[in-house]
């Protein structure tokens, strides 16, 4: 289920954010095997911006996610492949 428009959509339609158990750091895992404690976006563009906007991501993966990641997340969203 999309984090930002809450539709149910199989795994492979969604993106996985991920947060690694080891350092914290936060990514994108279009992969979605990653370890770590995840959450699904949709590859809608408002629906990223909808989550960062309303902090869902940070209560979702349960850590402050601050401006540089934000930005790196976005880019990294904009750049992957349809």
């Amino acid at each position: 289920m999309c984090l930002g428009c809450g539709v149910r959509q199989p795994k492979k339609d969604l993106i996985r954010i991920v947060r690694a158990p080891e350092n914290g750091k936060v990514m994108l895992d279009p992969t979605g095997k990653m370890n770590g404690r995840g959450c699904y976006v949709c590859r809608k563009p408002e629906c990223m911006e909808t989550v960062i906007r309303k902090k869902k991501l940070s209560r979702s993966l349960d850590t402050e996610i601050d401006t540089e990641t934000v930005l790196r997340l976005k880019a990294e969203f904009n750049d992957l492949p349809d």
